[in-house]
Order: C-alpha cells, then sequence, then structure tokens
C-alpha cells in the first residue's frame, strides 16, 4: 500500500514514525491530489504515454473518488500512507495495469509540492476575501462612530483626543497591509511545480506547459531543483503572511479587551457575546478576544517553526519536510477561523458615550491648547511651554476641542480613500 514498496518489510514502530499523523492531513489536500492526478493523465495522454480510453478511465474513477470527498465518504484507512498511495490503489483495483501507470513521470514529492501549493493557493484567496469582509465592516463602523470622541493614550497614558471613526478605520487600513504580503504569498505558491519528480525532473517527454495551464496555475517552476526547494519555501512564505494578519487581529483583540474593562469602559458587546464566572456573578468577560489573541500570538510562531526546521538543508528532498505540513495546514485553517468569528462579532460592537470631563481627561486638550497660541503667533516651544506651566501649576483649563482637518486625521477620516486601496488589492 506504499508507492515505494519494493516487497520488504517495515518495522511497524519505525512505520508508525515515519507516518505520524498524514492521514488525517491529507484529507485537506486530497482534492487537490486528485485534480493534480487528472491533470497529470491528461498530459501523458497529451505525449502519448497513455492512450486516450486509458486516459478517459482514470478521469472517471477520480470523479467517483471526488465525488466521495463530497459526500464525506472519502477515507484513507490505516493500511495506506497517505492519500496519494490511496488514490493510486483506489485507481488500480478497478482500472488494473491502467491505475499503475498513473505514477508514470511523477514522484510522490511532487505530488506533495502540487496539492500543496494548490491548497494553499486557494486558500490565500479566502483568507484575502475574508479580509476584505472584516476591513469593510471596519470601514463601516468608522463611518458610523466618527463624531463620537475616544481619549487617545501613549505609554498607557491619556494623550490626545482621538474618536471611535479613527480607531476602527485604523485596523482597517492596516489590514489592507497584510492584504498586500497575502497577495505576494500567492504569487509564490502560483507556480506550477508538476514535473519536477523527486527533485531532478524525468527523462520522459512530459508537457509541464499543459499541466500549468489544466490547474490553473499562472506559471510553472521551470527549475527542477528550484521546484523541489520550494518546499518549505512555499510554508514559510504563507505562514508568515497570515502571522501579519495575526499580528494585527492580535492588537486590535487586546485594544478590545482593555476598552471592554470597567476602568476604560468605552465599548461593550451583548452578553450572548461574552461569558461569566463561576463565582463572581458580575462579570461580563471578553473570552473570544482573548482566545482570538491567543491564537493568533500561536500562529505568529508557526513562520519561525517553518525556518528552524527547513534552514539548513541542503538541495533535494529530505523527510524533515513532513514536518511542515501540520503547522502549515494549522495555520491556514485556523486564521480563517478566526476571521469569521472577529467578523461576526466586531460587527456587534456597542460604543458608549464617554464623558470627556471627566477629571482623568483633564489634559487631553492640551496639544490643541498649544495649537491655538502658535496660531495666535507664538512659537511652538514658547506655547508649549506655556500650557506646561499651566499643568505644573493647576491652573490649565481645557479650551473646547479643536477640529483636525488634515487627511487622515480624527475630523477627515480619508474612509474613500482606503477603500479605494483595498478595492485596488
Amino acid at each position: 500500500m506504499k508507492l515505494w514498496d519494493k516487497g520488504l518489510a517495515i518495522d511497524k514502530k519505525i512505520e508508525n514514525f515515519t507516518v505520524g499523523n498524514d492521514r488525517e492531513l491529507d484529507m485537506h489536500i486530497a482534492e487537490y491530489d486528485l485534480k493534480a492526478s487528472k491533470a497529470h493523465a491528461r498530459m501523458l495522454g497529451k505525449v502519448d504515454i497513455l492512450t486516450s480510453e486509458e486516459v478517459k478511465s482514470i478521469e472517471v474513477e477520480l470523479a467517483k473518488l471526488q465525488q466521495q470527498l463530497e459526500k464525506g465518504t472519502f477515507e484513507i484507512e490505516e493500511q495506506f500512507e497517505d492519500v496519494h498511495s490511496k488514490i493510486e490503489f483506489e485507481l488500480t483495483k478497478v482500472l488494473g495495469d491502467t491505475g499503475k501507470k498513473i505514477h508514470t513521470a511523477r514522484s510522490r514529492n511532487d505530488q506533495v509540492l502540487v496539492a500543496m501549493q494548490l491548497y494553499f493557493k486557494e486558500n490565500l484567496r479566502e483568507i484575502s476575501s475574508k479580509t476584505k469582509q472584516l476591513i469593510d465592516v471596519l470601514v463601516g463602523l468608522a463611518d458610523k462612530h466618527q463624531e463620537k470622541l475616544l481619549p487617545g493614550y501613549t505609554h498607557l497614558q491619556v494623550a490626545m483626543p482621538s474618536s471611535f471613526g479613527l480607531w476602527f478605520s485604523a485596523y482597517a487600513e492596516l489590514l489592507i497591509d497584510d492584504l498586500y504580503l497575502l497577495e505576494a504569498g500567492l504569487k509564490v505558491v502560483d507556480q506550477n511545480p508538476l514535473g519536477s519528480a523527486a527533485g531532478y525532473g524525468s527523462s520522459f517527454p512530459i508537457d509541464r506547459e499543459f499541466t500549468t495551464k489544466e490547474l490553473g496555475f499562472s506559471t510553472l517552476k521551470y527549475n527542477v531543483v528550484a521546484a523541489q526547494l520550494g518546499r518549505g519555501k512555499c510554508e514559510r512564505t504563507v505562514t508568515s503572511n497570515i502571522s501579519s494578519v495575526a499580528n494585527t487581529l492580535a492588537r486590535f483583540a487586546m485594544d478590545i479587551c482593555l476598552y471592554m474593562s470597567q476602568n476604560f469602559d468605552f465599548i461593550t458587546f451583548p452578553d450572548e457575546l461574552t461569558t461569566g464566572s463561576s463565582i463572581m456573578p458580575h462579570k461580563k468577560n471578553p473570552d473570544v478576544f482573548e482566545l482570538i489573541r491567543g491564537k493568533c500570538n500561536k500562529l505568529q510562531s508557526i513562520a519561525n517553526e517553518m525556518i528552524l526546521i527547513t534552514n539548513n538543508l541542503p538541495s533535494g528532498y529530505h523527510r524533515d519536510y513532513q514536518l511542515i505540513k501540520e503547522n502549515s495546514i494549522y495555520a491556514v485553517e485556523n486564521i480563517k477561523e478566526i476571521l469569521d468569528v472577529f467578523i461576526h462579532s466586531i460587527a456587534l460592537i456597542k460604543v458608549k458615550d464617554i464623558n470627556l470631563q471627566d477629571e482623568k481627561y483633564k489634559y487631553l486638550f492640551t496639544v490643541d491648547s498649544i495649537n491655538d497660541l502658535v496660531m495666535q503667533g507664538k512659537s511652538f516651544r514658547e506655547a508649549y511651554q506655556i500650557i506646561g506651566g499651566q499643568v505644573q501649576e493647576g491652573t490649565y483649563e481645557a479650551a473646547e476641542g479643536k477640529k483636525h482637518s488634515h487627511l487622515g486625521s480624527k475630523d477627515n477620516l480619508a474612509l474613500e480613500e482606503i477603500k479605494r486601496k483595498k478595492d485596488e488589492v
């Protein structure tokens, strides 16, 4: 049941150790291995290694396996090492020698490469789409709450006037930076590695441009050694791009947890989105955002793991690569779930009215007061010393807050420009 089986027995303990949890993980890439097998079979037919009848029969059986996947009845049983050996077994069981021909001119190495890159490609697009949905929600919240003032902080000390519109749209625009990285990651994985075989190509007259078009890759990885070296590179790139999204969401989640606390009391959420305490009946805990924060921090560690596993491997294939599959898939599946939960939850945020006459906000407008004096003809340094002296003497009285008119400030959020940036990605 192994693609590399030469008729020799293998120690069961060693077999279990080397297979690991590939059977479970490979359910994520099964549909992509089926697609790649179909493209490979068609290519073998094009170069006259398979007959047209053999190609058709293989396509029929692959379609049946695809139907099993869609119905949830496809299973990689214990006797199979991975999805690749399972699919070849099923083809051979029905088609005999024709099924055995599917492995001609390819290796399990480029099977894994192409399946993983197709998986990454599709999921990076989905992650980008979900990120754009979140940006749209945040821009909508910024527009709705742009007039509501929010104290700005530096060093966790009251600093200058901000607004909820500025806060929401800040994270919206940060997420656009993450979209740029996701787009770059898509470019890296959108290169067909199929045909590189075990990393050194094949003596068969295969047509790699044909499979590139069949599988919808924008280009191919021309150099077969480079294609093999792409394993690890793709995972590092994808998990790094995901970690950038995770970093933005973790910081946003921290703000939310902080702003929900009674000491800040800027926002709240419906009861159904919060949890309570087993002994303190007054508690309304932001568990969902605490978990988002923790999960996102965990995701940020995975890119570093990819580097540590693959960093100094020489060219060619090494079994170490098997170890990067699990957490790269974990990163993809988890960031999708986190984005879904974030989109659902943040849309229900309740913004509170903040009493800026509270004593702790007494110095929120000192910079505006300095700027007033500058506009009246004083130098900035002189104005700074005057207001600073009033603060020290306890005589400072805040004037009414001024409008901040420049582009990207609290009273000129540039929401249309932010939306345009998002739409251009």
